[in-house]
């Protein structure tokens, strides 16, 4: 038995199909693609390996079809320290599908399939409440059915637990959900969705930021790439910079900062540290093709920071 605080991650499982292409296609256009290939995704799939190749406890609720993919994603999870007891196979369902494109500059776009995902009820959750009120911390994005989201977060805390919300992909949320957050981690395009500001510098982050504790949340972390973060607790706010590296793209670059991020929090580390693990783990992760293929261990966060 593990003696480390436990983390929940709860959230979506795809299998991710990525085309490198020289530029997006526009409409009706055809492009020849340099680079395929195959790997496991997902935001909570990839939070969840972040979070136990960095060493967290980590236990994940989530749901793969009853394919071959699916069954391959749940063993390599396991591989990867996360514990699937709570990651169901559905019958007569596929596993969810992202397909990816990325361009020159290492920018992707992305469509997804929910399948499975679309399973993850909130009577599904329920099943699943005494794992999430055992937990320390919760882990939630948003690309499984809000009302699960919703009331995962409401019985982590009314039992205590930590709500960590990665507000991906972006779109506009309710004050339910909101009010039971207590860290909360946008890029600047989720950020502009919830606070109407677009962010260009620290100044239009620092105002976001201060938008978002109106509405109850302590901590917010905004991703703003390789600039690194904006972090605000309770309205005082600092910019913790991020890493220069060559950048090969930016798949999961955001969900490896916030299972390393969240790690180090349930390490005692600072939010300001915790911060400057999450963007060591997301540098390494941009130097690196696919999703969870680009998550780096524990080893190699620590080697990196000892570089810097």
């Amino acid at each position: 038995m593990s003696t480390k605080q436990k983390l929940v991650v709860l959230g979506s499982i795809n299998a991710d199909h990525i085309l490198t292409l020289e530029h997006f296609p526009h409409p009706g256009q055809t492009l020849n693609g340099q680079k395929y290939q195959v790997a496991f995704g997902g935001k909570g799939a990839n939070q969840a390996v972040a979070a136990g190749r960095s060493g967290a406890n980590t236990a994940f609720i989530a749901c793969v079809g009853d394919d071959a993919l699916g069954y391959e994603i749940k063993a390599q999870l396991a591989n990867d320290h996360v514990q699937t007891d709570a990651v169901s196979v559905v019958k007569n369902e596929s596993t969810g599908v992202a397909l990816i494109f990325v361009n020159q500059v290492a920018e992707n776009c992305i469509g997804i399939h929910a399948g499975a995902n679309a399973c993850l009820t909130p009577e599904y959750v329920k099943q699943h409440e005494a794992l999430i009120a055992s937990a320390d911390a919760l882990l939630l994005q948003l690309e499984t059915p809000l009302q699960s989201i919703i009331d995962a977060a409401q019985i982590a805390t009314d039992a205590g637990v930590k709500v960590i919300l990665n507000p991906a992909p972006a779109r506009e949320l309710p004050e339910d959900l909101l009010r039971l957050v207590d860290v909360i981690t946008p890029n600047e395009t989720e950020a502009l969705s919830l606070t109407g500001i677009i962010i260009h510098n620290e100044s239009d982050a620092a105002n976001a930021a201060c938008v978002l504790h109106t509405k109850g949340i302590k901590t917010v972390v905004i991703t703003m790439g390789a600039r690194g973060v904006w972090l605000s607790e309770s309205g005082e706010g600092q910019l913790v910079s991020g890493f220069k590296v060559n950048a090969v793209d930016t798949i999961a670059a955001g969900d490896t900062f916030n299972g390393a991020f969240v790690t180090a929090l349930l390490e005692g580390k600072t939010p300001s540290e915790a911060a400057q693990f999450g963007n060591a783990a997301a540098a390494i992760a941009v130097t690196r093709s696919g999703a969870q293929p680009s998550v780096p261990w524990r080893q190699e966060i620590d080697e990196f920071l000892q570089k810097v």
